[in-house]
């Protein structure tokens, strides 16, 4: 996809900016009217009001359809101003009418399943695989969810009249595996389909132009970018976006306002983040496609920053070789992560479904950061061990090479 296009509307103007422009600007545009250049964190819990009949008349509009309206807020719990900069902002980026942010990936999602599950369609269809917590949570039915999981080709066979969500994730955590997202929405009819774009990022793609009504991130991880701030978001239609508030106000899972601010400040850079940490990526992928310590390389065709590769020998070791790269969960952030999914992320995931999934037990995940290129290949053939020898060494396997190439 065109790394330009278009975001969103600029705020009273027919003016089409570009996405790069957007992720400065959108959530910023009255700054300058304020007298302000860096946006303000608002780290009030409560508010004043000296009206209290229209505060009460306020509050009932919410509680009846989810509406916040231009009035002065009135409780931290149910908006702040910080964090509606960055919903506003991000909403732009999916090219979405709306954004809802909460407290972590997890939580939006919760909230996600809940509102379908409070008007009764409890019945999930997925597609595997996802992150390992967002599997255990619809396996789990500790929402009163029952999902059923399927290939992308049986979504539609597997829609009942209670079903309420359609979830995937391409590309998909750790394997990196890519759907036909437009496709994937045919199927589902009038099913909502909510898309985790986690990996991508609107950067590369946009879910919401191909169908997807939701489109959940982990605020955590690239939207943040630099390993310091928690949280989750859904962009969707402003229907939805009401329903969600609702669900964040009743159960509390909101978003800090510092963490409002952190990541309206992520934004700015996630352009430029993502297509030189993608750059970068593309090239190790290279590299460890023709490396014989190395078995298969997973790199998706839209590009990122992610890598997942399955080593000849034991995971563990480059795991605990590694220098540079730091061996943790998470991803997206400006240095290299490099985890081990079946011990760590998916450790959640039936051992079995786990596999079936393509989660081997030699994958390793790596999140590649900023850091030049020699200096973290460096790294990585250090960790790797000596062919033939020590370390994770060749065992003879069958050896799956993809092309891969650097985004445009």
């Amino acid at each position: 996809m065109d790394n330009d296009l278009y975001a969103g509307p600029r705020q009273g103007s027919a003016h089409r900016r570009a996405l790069a422009t957007e992720a400065v600007h959108a959530g910023r545009d009255d700054l300058a009217g304020l007298g302000l250049h860096a946006p303000p964190i608002d780290l009030s819990t409560t508010y004043p009001s000296y009206d209290s009949r229209a505060e009460a008349a306020r509050i009932d509009a919410f509680a009846a359809d989810g509406v916040v309206d231009d009035g002065p807020p009135v409780y931290a719990r149910l908006g702040n101003p910080t964090v509606a900069r960055f919903e506003t902002a991000l909403a732009r980026l999916e090219g979405t009418e709306s954004a809802v942010a909460f407290a972590s990936g997890m939580a939006a999602l919760t909230a996600v399943l809940l509102v379908r599950g409070g008007a009764g369609l409890r019945h999930v269809v997925a597609v595997r695989p996802l992150y390992g917590c967002s599997d255990h949570l619809l396996t789990a039915g500790a929402l009163g969810t029952e999902v059923t999981w399927v290939d992308p080709a049986g979504i539609a066979d597997a829609i009942r009249p209670d079903t309420g969500l359609v979830m995937v994730e391409s590309p998909a955590n750790p394997t990196l595996a890519e759907l036909d997202l437009r496709a994937v929405a045919h199927s589902c009819g009038t099913v909502p389909l909510l898309a985790d774009n986690t990996f991508a990022t609107p950067v590369l793609q946009r879910p919401a132009e191909s169908g997807a009504r939701l489109v959940l991130h982990s605020a955590t991880k690239f939207l943040g970018g630099h390993g310091d701030v928690m949280g989750g978001v859904v962009a969707c239609d402003e229907k939805f976006a009401r329903q969600l508030r609702q669900v964040r106000f009743a159960t509390g899972g909101v978003l800090h306002p510092l963490a409002g601010y952190l990541l309206l400040r992520g934004l700015s850079t996630l352009p430029v983040r993502v297509r030189a940490a993608s750059a970068t990526a593309a090239e190790l992928a290279r590299r460890l496609s023709a490396d014989p310590r190395v078995t298969r390389v997973h790199y998706p065709r839209i590009g990122g920053a992610m890598i997942a590769f399955e080593t000849a020998g034991d995971p563990h070791e480059v795991i605990g070789a590694v220098r540079l790269v730091t061996p943790a969960v998470s991803l997206g952030s400006v240095d290299s992560l490099i985890q081990h999914p079946a011990s760590i992320s998916h450790r959640i995931v039936d051992a079995t479904d786990r596999r079936d999934a393509g989660v081997s037990d030699r994958l390793l995940r790596l999140s590649v950061g900023l850091e030049d290129v020699e200096d973290l290949w460096a790294d990585l053939d250090v960790a790797l061990g000596r062919p033939g020898g020590g370390g994770a060494g060749v065992r003879g396997e069958e050896r799956e090479v993809r092309e891969v190439r650097v985004p445009e």
